[in-house]
C-alpha cells in the first residue's frame, strides 16, 4: 500500500521537500580514530511533507591524493596520482522487495549506522599544498525524480606513533666546522656541536637543545634552532617538495674569539601533524636544525631528525637523561657502549689509601712466644674496626680529570 502510494506521488510528479538531513557521530568528542575502530552514528531526516525516496545509503571512503598542474610555459602534462585506504557502503533504508520507491512520512526519522574500520594500518589525515588524505562519512538520499541530497562528515584519522620504541629514545648527535673566509684571507674557523637526548616527541612537548658553538673568526655570529616540517608529494613519477619552518629560538651573540653553550635551551613544538611516514604518495618529515648566521658567508646548519608521534614519553628513562645533560660539555660521552649487567660497587679496601689505614689502625699484636707446656691459651684476637666511613655515593666525579679528551665525535644516522 505504502509502495502504491510511493509510486503514485512519484508519477503525479509530487517528491515532498527535505526539511533537513544531518548526519551525527555516536561520540562528538572523539577527536580521531585509527585502524580497527568502530565507526557508529546516526542519520537524521525531517520531512515537511511525504518523501518519495529510491534507497538512503552510507558511504565511508579514504583516500590520499597528490596533484599539481604543469609549471608556467612548461609543455609537460599535470601529474596526479592516488591511493585508496578506506571504502565501505551501507543501505540504511530501501524499499521493499518489488517495488522502487519509498515514501517517508512527514516528521523526523532517525537511522544508526556502524562500520569498522580496516585492522590494516590507516594513514594519518592531512591537508598540503599539493596534495591531502582524507577520509569522510557520507549519507545519500537518492530520489526518484529529483537531484540526490547528500550530507558529509569528515573523519579524522591517525596513526599511532609510539615515541618509547627504543629507534626513537636514541640521542642524535651532530658536529660540524666551517672555516670563515676565502683563498688565503680566512680568518679562523666556526665549530658547532648539537644534540637532543631523544629522537621521538609530541606535540607540545618542549625539545631540551644541549649545543656548544666556538667562533674562532674575526665575525659576530648569532646561533639559532628551529623545527622544520618537510612535505614530500609523489605523482606520475615526480616529486614536489615542501618545507615550512614550525618553531624557533635564537640565542645570543657570539663574538670572536668567543663560546657559548646551550645546557638544555628548550624549543616548544606547536600543534602539528604527526609524522607520516607509511604512505607511498605523501611523506611528512620533520627535523631540528641548529644553524649559526655568518656575516659575509653561508650559514653553518646541523639538521638532527625527529619523528612527531602520537603516544608520550613515559619517562622511564628520565633519570638517565637527566644525568646525560651534566656531562653535555663532553661531547665524548655518546662514543661509549654501557655494559649489558651493572657493575659492582668497588671494593671497601679499594676506596681506603694504605697512609689512612696506619693511621687509624694500630700495628697488628704480635702472638705470645708459646714454648713448652706452659704456653697461654690459644684466644681470638679481634682488632678494632677504624676505617674510615665508605665515601657518599654521587653521580658526579669529585675529583674530575684534568686531562680533556680531544678524540673527535660522529655519528652516522
Amino acid at each position: 500500500m505504502g509502495g502504491e502510494a510511493g509510486s503514485a506521488a512519484a508519477a503525479a510528479g509530487f517528491e515532498g521537500r527535505v526539511k533537513s538531513l544531518g548526519l551525527v557521530f555516536e561520540d562528538e568528542r572523539k577527536g580521531c580514530y585509527s585502524s580497527g575502530e568502530t565507526v557508529a552514528g546516526h542519520v537524521l531526516l525531517e520531512a515537511a511533507e511525504p518523501v518519495a525516496l529510491r534507497a538512503l545509503r552510507l558511504e565511508a571512503q579514504g583516500r590520499a591524493t597528490a596533484a599539481w598542474g604543469p609549471s608556467a610555459g612548461a609543455a609537460a602534462p599535470a601529474a596526479a596520482s592516488e591511493v585508496e585506504y578506506l571504502n565501505v557502503r551501507l543501505s540504511l533504508r530501501e524499499p521493499p522487495a518489488g517495488e522502487g520507491i519509498l515514501l517517508l512520512q512527514p516528521g523526523k526519522h532517525e537511522f544508526p549506522f556502524s562500520f569498522q574500520l580496516p585492522s590494516e594500518p590507516l594513514v594519518t589525515s592531512f591537508t598540503g599544498k599539493y596534495g591531502s588524505i582524507q577520509y569522510c562519512v557520507r549519507a545519500v538520499l537518492e530520489r526518484p525524480q529529483a537531484p540526490d541530497q547528500s550530507v558529509k562528515r569528515e573523519l579524522q584519522v591517525v596513526s599511532h606513533i609510539d615515541v618509547n620504541t627504543p629507534a626513537l629514545l636514541t640521542p642524535v648527535l651532530k658536529t660540524q666546522e666551517k672555516m670563515v673566509g676565502c683563498w688565503f684571507f680566512t680568518s679562523g674557523p666556526v665549530s658547532l656541536s648539537a644534540k637532543i637526548e631523544r629522537k621521538g616527541y609530541c606535540n607540545g612537548e618542549a625539545i631540551p637543545i644541549y649545543a656548544e658553538i666556538e667562533n674562532c673568526s674575526s665575525r659576530l655570529i648569532v646561533p639559532k634552532a628551529a623545527i622544520f616540517q618537510t612535505q614530500t608529494y609523489l605523482a606520475s613519477g615526480k616529486t614536489k617538495t615542501v618545507r615550512l619552518m614550525v618553531a624557533n629560538v635564537r640565542g645570543n651573540h657570539i663574538a670572536s674569539g668567543s663560546t657559548d653553550t646551550w645546557n638544555g635551551k628548550t624549543l616548544k613544538i606547536p600543534p602539528v601533524t604527526p609524522s607520516i611516514l607509511d604512505c607511498c604518495i605523501i611523506r611528512v618529515d620533520y627535523s631540528l636544525a641548529v644553524y649559526i648566521h655568518i656575516p659575509g658567508a653561508k650559514k653553518l646548519m646541523l639538521e638532527l631528525p625527529l619523528v612527531i608521534g602520537t603516544v608520550p614519553y613515559n619517562g622511564f628513562g628520565s633519570r638517565n637523561s637527566s644525568v646525560a645533560s651534566q656531562f653535555i660539555m663532553d661531547m665524548s660521552w655518546l662514543t661509549l657502549t654501557l655494559p649489558e649487567q651493572p657493575e659492582a660497587p668497588p671494593n671497601y679496601a679499594d676506596v681506603v689509601s694504605e697512609e689512612e689505614f696506619s693511621r687509624h689502625v694500630p700495628p697488628y699484636p704480635q702472638p705470645p712466644n708459646c714454648e713448652g707446656e706452659s704456653c697461654c691459651p690459644m684466644f681470638a684476637c679481634i682488632q678494632e674496626f677504624r676505617f674510615q666511613p665508605p665515601p657518599l655515593y654521587s653521580e658526579v666525579d669529585p675529583h674530575p680529570s684534568d686531562v680533556e679528551e680531544t678524540q673527535p665525535v660522529s655519528f652516522i644516522l
